[in-house]
């Protein structure tokens, strides 16, 4: 946290101060996509595949109005907004995914989420994910620990790889398994923070981004992992880095310290081609 002899850390009163809004603004963001859950909402594709709808738009404009209007002199990086160049000179950015899991969303399925974190330089300082069907609210502040609920949560200890326990693509899984055969991986979680975040709580035991996955995506969730004794980073072990020019990352891996040492060991001595 903030000291005399570290004046780069965001000082504790407006890390209080900003953890009181963002959970504020992510309940009552989650309550808005849960009012429009499950009706008839005008919807579109942007990019490639991507599904957007206009509930993602109301709920990223709520947020904007509560976060970007409190605190202007901060950056501001959502996938739902145009990208301000901005933010690359701010020291505190918003990074925001106003609903993660929209195409589960609007299938009508409950693994979708609200995902804010508060990046300070490169790296999260405040962390909330809400899933509002799930009833599942997950905080986190740096030094301070993450809880579901309000409840302290941690990832689960040891190294030992139980694939039943383990989320993400199929190949990418089973290059940590030495021997040829099959195995049962844990059902998809179709919002990649909730994914990440069921490490956090000991849900799973380990759980990988399979590529092309972008800041707002896994922020939050980062910090999340990190305050309850868990790491997140890519295949070699380096840590991820937020509002940067390029926002979107490779192949990344969240578990329990212990085995997510084993797990970027083993990616050394197998490594995607």
């Amino acid at each position: 946290m903030a000291s005399p002899n570290n004046p780069a850390l965001i000082d504790d009163n407006i890390l209080v101060r900003d953890a009181a809004l963002l959970k504020d603004a992510v309940r009552d963001a989650g309550a808005l996509a849960q009012s429009m859950f499950r009706t008839e909402l005008k919807k579109w594709i942007k990019g490639v595949s991507s599904p957007v709808s206009e509930a993602d738009i109301a709920v990223n404009d709520l947020l904007e109005a509560r976060l970007r209007a409190a605190r202007p002199d901060y950056g501001w990086l959502s996938e739902e907004s145009a990208d301000d160049a901005a933010r690359l000179s701010r020291r505190l950015t918003w990074i925001v995914d106003p609903i993660d899991g929209t195409r589960n969303y609007l299938g009508g399925h409950d693994d979708w989420c609200v995902s804010v974190a508060l990046v300070e330089d490169a790296s999260p300082v405040l962390a909330a994910v809400f899933a509002p069907s799930r009833d599942e609210f997950f905080f986190a502040v740096r030094g301070e620990g993450t809880t579901l609920n309000g409840e302290p949560v941690r990832t689960t200890s040891g190294s030992e790889l139980d694939f039943a326990r383990v989320a993400g693509p199929k190949p990418l899984v089973e290059r940590l398994k030495p021997s040829l055969g099959e195995i049962k991986l844990h059902p998809r979680i179709g919002s990649l923070a909730l994914r990440l975040c069921r490490v956090a709580h000991g849900a799973l035991d380990a759980a990988f981004a399979g590529g092309n996955s972008h800041d707002w995506d896994l922020a939050a969730a980062d910090l999340i992992v990190q305050e309850a004794d868990g790491k997140m980073s890519d295949l070699s072990g380096e840590p991820i880095l937020y509002n940067r020019r390029e926002v979107a990352h490779g192949v990344l891996v969240a578990a329990g310290r212990d085995r997510h040492a084993g797990i970027v060991a083993l990616f050394r001595n197998r490594p995607l081609a």
